[in-house]
């Protein structure tokens, strides 16, 4: 299980984490969404040890592994734990494909040449990549970098696979396709996931909970279905896509055609305060 208490940071007078508090259970896919520059991914970057918070910690199955007290070399025990692809897959230019994937091994495992290639085999197999081991970067598509991205965080088994984004930019189809490929692995290896994400589709088929974030803090979480039934106005405005439902909403004067922005705002920020997560014995129903 993996714990967020109170985490906090903040780059220059912004405060970019608020006192974050979450809770992923083991085998859960949890998605985070949020607008960009919300802090989603700094959240994965805590995780993973790229940053070290101002404040709060983050457990893992009990072990204090991230506070303001840790260093980023006091990762390197445990990080093994975590996969992650990023935006974009971040693949090696200069590397085929074969070599992409064997970088972790080669840098983190003691291994022969001939278990390497098994290894790497094997982890194109598994996202339904075979053969394309020296097809450089530059010759495949979007989707094929994420899949390729995602078979180098997985040659080294890890406990928890974050996801930064991974269907930004790709088509609904290859989209799909990488939705399947982590309810795969949820079902064939119990994976645990946490899933940046902007697309509501992929969220709502692929998480068992999701978290929102705004203005450093979470504002819900729960399962897709309490997301869609929440009567935050922020919360539905975001899911919906539909901006005259939020500034519409409940206002009296939208009828009459005008409409008191200040009004909004101060009403949507009231729901924000008073807004409580749902308690843990309804959240996953």
């Amino acid at each position: 299980m993996l714990t967020i208490e109170h985490l906090k940071k903040r780059f220059g007078n912004r405060p970019v984490l608020d006192d974050i508090n979450l809770e992923v259970k083991q085998g859960e896919i949890m998605a985070i969404i949020g607008r960009s520059g919300g802090g989603k991914s700094v959240i994965l970057k805590h995780i993973i040890g790229l940053m070290i918070p101002d404040g709060g910690r983050i457990m893992l199955d009990g072990e204090e592994i991230s506070s303001p007290l840790k260093k980023p070399s006091d990762f390197e025990k445990i990080r093994h734990h975590f996969g992650m692809l990023f935006q974009g897959a971040a693949l090696f230019d200069s590397k085929n494909v074969g070599e992409n994937i064997a970088f972790p091994l080669r840098e983190h495992q003691h291994l022969s040449e001939k278990e390497i290639q098994k290894i790497v085999t094997e982890a194109l197999e598994m996202v339904d990549l075979q053969g394309i081991e020296e097809k450089m970067p530059s010759d495949l598509s979007g989707g094929m970098k994420s899949r390729v991205g995602l078979a180098r965080a997985l040659v080294m088994k890890p406990d928890i696979m974050l996801y930064d984004d991974p269907t930004s930019a790709l088509d609904p189809i290859m989209s799909d396709k990488i939705d399947n490929l982590i309810l795969e692995l949820k079902q064939k290896l119990s994976m645990t996931s946490i899933v940046v994400t902007h697309d509501m589709s992929s969220a709502y088929k692929i998480a068992d909970t999701i978290a929102m974030i705004h203005e450093g803090k979470i504002i819900f979480c729960g399962s897709p279905a309490e997301i869609r039934a929440s009567h935050n106005p922020y919360i539905q405005q975001f899911i919906r896509g539909q901006r005259k439902a939020f500034y519409a909403l409940e206002d009296e004067d939208a009828f009459s055609g005008t409409i008191d922005l200040q009004k909004v705002k101060e009403r949507v920020g009231a729901e924000n305060r008073l807004w409580r997560p749902p308690s843990a014995e309804t959240s996953h129903e």
